[in-house]
C-alpha cells in the first residue's frame, strides 16, 4: 500500500493510523509520533559485493544510476508523503559507488529540506574522508552492513569480521554520526549471534543501534529460505542469553508485530538495562505528548527544550518520570558505580523480512519500511519481490537546465551480456570507482 500524501502532519498521521488498522495499538509509534519508520532512496543499483543472501536483482549491475534530479524528486516526495524529520536511508546497491560528488550533493539536499539522513553501506568505499565530507553536509547516521553472507576474502566467521567492524567504528569516530550495524542472521551464523551481541555491548560507547535481519529468500542470492533455527523468537532469546536477563520486548511497537521488534536499552559497565518496562505508562506518554513534532533532525537541545516546556504544562508527568527514573537508577546503581556514571544507549532491532514468494498483504499494508520509487512509496518487501519492474522502468526527468530528458536504465553499453558481478577481494585494495567489470 502506498501512502497518500497529506497537506499537514496531522493528516499524514491520520492516514498512517488508518492504514495500520488493528496494528494501531496504544503503544504503536506509527500514527502518533511517526508517520513512517523509514524510507529508502536507492541512488544506485551497483554493488562491489556478491552476497549469498542479496535483495538485488540479477540485472542490477547493468542498471545505470538514476539521474540526480530524479533522486532529488524522490527525496521531495518523501517529504511530501511523510513530513519533516522522516528518516531516509541513502542506499542502493551500495551508495558509495555513486560518484562521491553526487553522493555528497544528495545528502546535502536531503538535509536541506529537513530529512534525517542515514548512509547504508557495506563500508568498503566509505572512507574516513568520505564520511567526514558527508557529516559536514548533514549526514546523521551511518549503517554498516557486515556479515558472513558477504564472503569477504580472508575472514572466516563473524568473529573474524569483528576486525572490520572495529575498523569501521574508527572511521566514523568523532564525526558526530550515529553508528549502526546491520547483520543478516542465517542458518550458518546463528550460533555466533551471542558473540556478536557481546561485541556490540562492549562497543556501546560507539555503536548505538544493532539490527539483526533474518534470512529471507529474495533477490539474486544463492541461499534460499531460512530453517526453523532462525526466527524472531530464537534471535531475541539469543540476545537475552548473552546479556543474562529477560528483556521486555514489544513494549514499544513500530509497524506490524510480525515484521519488527525494537528494544531500546542502556549499557553501563557492559551490563544491559531496558528503557521501557511499563507498556501502559509508555502508551499514555506518547498519547499525551503526541503534539510535539520535534524530531532528531531538529537536534537534541530542541527536543529536550520542547519536552521540558510540555512537562511544565502537565506536571503530573514530572512525578511519574521522576519515579520511573529513580527505580531504573536503583536497578542500575551497582553498574553505574563501577562505570563511574558512564551510560550509553544501544538499541536492538530484529527485522523479519518476507520471502519474495510469500508476501502477506496485511504486513504490506501496515509496513513501516518503504522504498521511494518513481511512482511513489512501496513496501520494502514488495519492492524487493518486484525489483526488476522498478529498476528497469524508463523515466522522464527535468535536468538542471530545465530540459525534459529520458532516462533509460539499460543503455547500449550496459547490456547484461557484457556485465558480470564483482566479488570483493580485499578491503584495503578495493577501488571505489570500479563498479562494472566488462568482459
Amino acid at each position: 500500500m502506498a501512502c497518500s500524501p497529506g497537506n499537514t502532519r496531522n493528516q499524514q498521521l491520520a492516514f498512517t493510523q488508518k492504514r495500520m488498522g488493528e496494528h494501531f495499538t496504544p503503544n504503536q509509534l506509527l500514527g502518533r509520533t511517526h508517520t513512517i519508520g523509514c524510507v529508502a532512496v536507492e541512488i544506485t543499483q551497483k554493488c562491489n559485493l556478491d552476497c549469498t543472501l542479496c535483495y538485488l536483482s540479477e540485472h542490477s549491475q547493468a542498471v545505470r544510476d538514476i539521474p540526480i534530479q530524479e533522486v532529488f524528486r524522490r527525496l521531495d516526495n518523501v517529504l511530501r508523503h511523510y513530513g519533516p524529520g522522516t528518516s531516509v536511508q541513502i542506499t542502493g546497491g551500495d551508495p558509495t559507488l555513486r560518484k562521491h560528488r553526487e553522493l555528497i550533493e544528495i545528502v546535502e539536499y536531503a538535509n536541506k529540506i529537513g530529512l534525517h539522513t542515514a548512509l547504508f553501506t557495506n563500508g568498503i568505499a566509505a572512507t574516513r574522508d568520505l564520511l567526514s565530507a558527508l557529516a559536514k553536509v548533514g549526514l546523521n547516521d551511518v549503517a554498516f552492513h557486515v556479515d558472513t553472507t558477504q564472503e569477504r576474502s580472508g575472514f572466516k566467521g563473524e568473529k573474524a569480521l569483528n576486525e572490520i567492524r572495529s575498523e569501521y567504528i574508527q572511521r566514523a569516530k568523532g564525526l558526530g554520526l550515529m553508528v549502526i550495524f546491520n547483520t543478516t542472521v542465517h542458518t550458518e551464523n546463528f550460533h555466533e549471534l551471542p558473540m556478536l551481541v557481546d561485541f556490540f555491548v562492549k562497543n556501546a560507547d560507539a555503536v548505538s543501534f544493532a539490527s539483526f535481519q533474518l534470512q529471507a529468500e529474495t533477490g539474486r542470492g544463492e541461499w534460499g529460505a531460512r530453517t526453523d533455527v532462525v526466527d524472531a523468537v530464537t534471535v531475541k532469546a539469543a540476545i537475552e542469553q548473552t546479556i543474562s536477563k529477560a528483556l521486555p520486548w514489544e513494549k514499544v511497537r513500530i509497524g506490524h508485530s510480525d515484521c519488527h521488534s525494537y528494544m531500546p536499552t542502556l549499557v553501563t559497565d557492559n551490563q544491559v538495562f531496558s528503557v521501557v518496562d511499563d507498556e501502559k505508562m509508555f502508551a499514555q506518554f506518547i498519547e499525551d505528548f503526541k503534539h510535539i513534532q520535534t524530531t532528531r533532525q531538529n537536534g537534541k537541545t530542541k527536543i529536550v527544550w520542547d519536552y521540558a516546556k510540555a512537562l511544565v504544562k502537565q506536571p503530573r508527568w514530572i512525578w511519574k518520570l521522576t519515579k520511573a527514573t529513580s527505580i531504573k537508577l536503583t536497578e542500575m546503581r551497582a553498574s553505574l558505580l563501577k562505570s563511574k556514571g558512564r551510560v550509553h544507549k544501544l538499541s536492538f532491532f530484529v527485522q523479519n523480512f518476507m520471502d519474495a514468494k510469500n508476501l502477506q498483504q496485511d504486513r504490506i499494508g501496515a509496513c513501516s519500511f518503504m522504498v521511494m520509487t518513481t511512482d511513489g512509496p512501496v513496501s520494502m518487501c514488495k519492492h524487493n519481490a518486484e525489483r526488476d519492474e522498478h529498476i528497469s522502468k524508463p523515466i522522464s526527468y527535468t535536468n538542471h537546465r530545465g530540459q525534459v530528458k529520458q532516462y533509460q536504465p539499460l543503455g547500449e553499453r550496459y547490456k547484461q551480456d557484457n556485465v558480470i558481478p564483482i566479488r570483493h577481494i580485499d578491503d584495503t585494495s578495493a577501488n571505489p570507482e570500479q563498479v562494472i567489470k566488462r568482459v
